[in-house]
């Protein structure tokens, strides 16, 4: 699969980053299939290149998701519930329609994942951390802990920090333990999109703003 045309299933595709993504894979001629919930969003997706369906996540079933991922060589799981949502759709979303998601790329046959976390999903959030904001860290915790518990799944996780809409750089700190700091959209698409040329399994990574390109990050990563 690896230098060869990737079809690539984007679960929350309409996303900042989803789209990034892309409009990343449609350029070199891959296959970027975006899951939205919207029917709205379509035409979005197909500006960025991508292929969309419509699929509720909140309330589909695994087979129905599996059928959606069947030829898939990839999964990268980008939904969130989203700003001005309350705590409960942070659970449905952010963990619920990840493990989702990853059962049905297990009853598919599609063993790469990738899962766009947050920084600080490991911990648990410290005492005067809004409500909803620690129901997010939460749940993005949970997800990330169902999907490293899962033998049949090439996982990668992803954990940016503070997400910017500045331009990509190009250069990132990629690594178990990299700090807090901020880190630009694009540079976490670039990130992504090497994630999915480079073989990688079973690693969990913090993403920042840094000094190394992006490809020769992945690959220091993948190598160690």
């Amino acid at each position: 699969m690896y230098g060869d045309l990737m079809r690539v299933v984007i679960a929350g595709g309409h996303g900042q980053i989803a789209m990034r993504l892309e409009k990343l894979l449609a350029a070199r001629g891959d296959t970027a299939v975006g899951i939205i919930r919207n029917p709205a969003q379509v035409d979005d997706l197909c500006a960025a290149g991508a292929d969309p369906i419509v699929c509720d996540l909140e309330s589909a079933s695994v087979t129905e998701v599996a059928t959606h991922l069947d030829g898939a060589d990839a999964v990268v799981f980008a939904a969130g519930a989203g700003p001005g949502s309350g705590a409960p759709r942070k659970d449905t979303v952010d963990r619920g329609a990840a493990v989702l998601c990853a059962d049905a790329a297990e009853r598919a046959g599609v063993r790469r994942y990738l899962m766009i976390s947050a920084m600080g999903a490991n911990q648990e959030p410290p005492p005067g951390t809004d409500p909803v904001f620690a129901a997010y860290l939460r749940a993005k915790g949970a997800a990330d802990a169902d999907l490293a518990s899962r033998a049949g799944l090439d996982w990668v996780i992803v954990r940016p920090g503070r997400l910017t809409d500045e331009p990509g750089t190009g250069f990132v700190e990629l690594g178990m333990h990299t700090g807090r700091g901020m880190v630009p959209r694009d540079d976490v698409a670039a990130v992504l999109l090497a994630l999915l040329d480079i073989p990688a399994s079973r690693l969990t990574l913090e993403l920042v703003s840094g000094d190394t390109p992006v490809e020769e990050a992945v690959r220091s990563v993948v190598s160690a």
